[in-house]
C-alpha cells in the first residue's frame, strides 16, 4: 500500500526569494509536486517565480486556477476540483507543496484549500512566510507599532464604513489590496489627517517594485493588486 504524501502550505513572502525561510526551502526541496496558484486572467504564477531558485530540476509543476472571490460559496466547484487533484497526487505518495505569496494564513487562497483538506485524513504542514506589509515596513524604515499603539490591517476592498472605523481607532494602519478604489482611499486618508504619513508600495520585492510617498499626487494612477499603504495619524 502506497504511503500518503505530505501536503505543505508554504508562504514564499512578498517577492524577494531571499526572504523565504529555511523551513520553506527545505519543504520545497522535499516536494515531488509544486502547486502554483494563478488567476484566470494571468498566464504565470508570482508565487512560483519567487520560489524558482529552490526548485529541483525534475519537480512536477501543477498550475491551479483560483477565482478572485471574496467568498468560497461563490465558486465552490473550482476549489473542490483543486482539492481533489491535490488528494489524487497525495494518494500516489507524492509530497505536494502549495505556494502562496506572503503568509499562508493571511488573506490567502491557501486558507480555502486548507479548510477543505483539513476534513481529510492527510498530513498537513503549514509553513509561515513574511507578509508584504512587514517587508514594506522594513524597506521604507517605518516602525509599525510601538508602546501601546493600535495597529489595524485593513483590506481596501472592505466596505467604506468599516475602513473609516478602523482608521479612526488606530494609531497606524496598513491598507492592503489598494487598486480598485485608490482615489476613495486617498480621500479617506485626507479626512482622517493621515495622508502626509502615508506611503504606498506596489509589488514589494519584485523587479517592478514601485514606492510612492506623495500618494495624493498619484490619485488617478492604475495600481497593481499587490499594492499596500502604510500610514499613521499626524501628531
Amino acid at each position: 500500500m502506497t504511503k500518503l504524501g505530505t501536503f505543505y502550505g508554504i508562504g514564499v513572502g512578498p517577492g524577494d526569494p531571499d526572504l523565504l525561510t529555511i523551513k520553506a526551502i527545505n519543504a520545497i526541496k522535499n516536494s515531488d509536486v509544486i502547486i502554483a496558484p494563478k488567476t484566470e486572467k494571468k498566464e504565470g504564477s508570482i508565487a512560483l517565480e519567487i520560489a524558482k531558485p529552490y526548485l529541483k530540476s525534475n519537480i512536477e509543476i501543477v498550475y491551479q486556477v483560483f477565482p478572485m472571490v471574496k467568498d468560497f460559496a461563490e465558486s465552490p466547484e473550482i476549489f473542490i476540483a483543486n482539492k481533489n487533484e491535490i488528494l489524487s497526487l497525495l494518494d500516489e505518495g507524492k509530497n505536494v507543496s502549495f505556494l502562496t505569496i506572503g503568509d499562508p494564513m493571511f488573506y490567502s487562497t491557501y486558507i480555502y484549500i486548507f479548510n477543505l483538506l483539513s476534513e481529510e485524513k492527510i498530513n498537513i504542514e503549514t509553513i509561515p512566510g513574511v507578509p508584504a506589509f512587514l517587508a514594506i515596513a522594513s524597506k521604507i524604515g517605518r516602525p509599525l507599532a510601538f508602546g501601546n499603539d493600535i495597529l489595524s490591517i485593513i483590506p481596501a476592498t472592505a466596505e467604506k464604513n468599516e475602513i473609516e472605523s478602523a482608521l479612526e481607532n488606530s494609531n497606524t494602519s496598513v491598507l492592503m489590496k489598494v487598486y480598485k478604489n485608490f482615489n476613495e482611499v486617498v480621500e479617506m486618508l485626507e479626512n482622517h489627517k493621515m495622508i502626509s504619513q502615508s506611503m504606498l508600495v506596489s509589488r514589494c520585492g519584485l523587479s517592478d517594485e514601485k514606492i510612492i510617498s506623495n500618494i495624493a499626487e498619484h490619485k488617478n494612477e492604475n495600481l497593481n493588486y499587490l499594492s499596500t499603504i502604510i500610514t499613521r495619524k499626524d501628531k
